[in-house]
């Protein structure tokens, strides 16, 4: 179902928790809302599940204002951080309970428990309680039990935030191979840039109530609407140069080259990625030191001090080079980001 949010605020007292947001998710789509904490994304995920009032503005469903509809009338099923499931019942009675409520006939409930189960693979823990079941296994069991009452919607709050790194990666998998078989909207809330950025089909970032980019994952990294989503979006954070425009260059402390750009004074911002790095000098190279290196495996960071600039390149997993050691440093300048110093906000020139 596509949902729309329009000109939405909510307020706390005098504070914006959300302020003006408007957003248009289309039918089937999974929306991943990125954010900082505090940012109220998950004030969001609450106004439309109707937990949470709308100060002002409209929230519709298929065209449907909801602002007055009450929360169980909605047909949204939400998955949260902590997995709310009953002690006492086995796990077939946690993941039944929505149809029983619903007042669905025994044999009803049977089927549907017994088709999300064998979807999700945890047919084998049916007749256990949640108290003998992994981290993993009670996700799992959160999510089927959102599934099994095929809502028009599904709501996830930080589901993944409990679980170890490795789970974490598995289960990411998981809900992107279960919303694609299923077909169905859903919206997933996390300050996680990797679950955004592997997730969704459209990543909406907010900062302290707004919105500042809505977007594919892939030109919200490559295009950032502004300063707050180019340092927010990205690991490593991208670097940033302070310098200036003027007669057709760029100058700073530690870079200079020919733009075709109006004088102004800039932020120059830049991907790791584009940053390389040698322990050999090169023609061009900027000569700098080694503050640290931090090994991943698969790659190598290398934190560079350039006079007072900090910068930080992703390099190869064998580059090797000692703390205060002298290397050769390449900014790929056709990959560079300008940001205007006057006002970040706004889009980069």
């Amino acid at each position: 179902m596509p949902i729309k949010f329009q000109n939405v605020s909510k307020l706390f007292g005098d504070l914006p928790v959300v302020d003006d947001l408007s957003l248009e998710i289309d039918d089937g789509e999974f929306v991943v809302l990125l954010g900082p904490s505090g940012c109220g994304k998950t004030t969001t995920l609450r106004m439309l599940a109707g937990l949470e009032s709308v100060t002002s503005g409209d929230i519709f469903i298929n065209n449907e204002r909801l602002n007055d509809v009450p929360t169980q009338q909605r047909d949204l099923a939400m998955v949260f951080q902590s997995y709310a499931l009953y002690p006492h019942m086995t796990i077939a009675e946690n993941i039944a309970y929505p149809l029983r409520v619903r007042k669905l006939g025994q044999n009803e409930r049977r089927n549907r428990v017994l088709r999300v189960a064998k979807l999700l693979e945890i047919e084998a823990l049916l007749g256990r309680k949640p108290r003998h079941l992994s981290g993993g296994e009670r996700q799992r069991v959160a999510l089927a039990r959102a599934i099994v009452r095929e809502p028009r919607a599904y709501l996830m709050d930080e589901p993944l935030s409990n679980l170890d790194a490795r789970l974490r990666v598995q289960m990411r998998g998981e809900l992107k191979r279960l919303q694609h078989q299923l077909g169905t909207t859903t919206i997933y809330v996390t300050h996680d840039q990797a679950e955004a950025m592997t997730l969704a089909s459209r990543v909406a970032v907010m900062k302290k109530g707004r919105l500042q980019q809505f977007d594919t994952p892939l030109n919200i990294y490559n295009q950032p609407a502004n300063r707050f989503v180019a340092e927010f979006v990205g690991s490593p954070s991208m670097n940033f140069i302070e310098g200036r425009i003027e007669h057709g260059t760029f100058v700073s402390d530690v870079l200079k080259f020919p733009i075709d750009r109006a004088d102004e004074e800039v932020s120059l911002g830049i991907r790791p990625e584009h940053v390389h790095v040698s322990t050999q000098s090169q023609d061009g190279g900027i000569p700098a030191q080694v503050y640290v290196t931090e090994l991943m495996g698969n790659e190598t960071f290398v934190f560079l001090s350039i006079g007072s600039q900090k910068l930080i390149a992703r390099a190869a997993a064998d580059f090797r080079a000692d703390e205060e050691s002298t290397v050769w440093v390449r900014i790929e300048t056709a990959k560079a980001h300008f940001f205007l110093k006057r006002n970040p906000q706004i889009t980069p020139i």
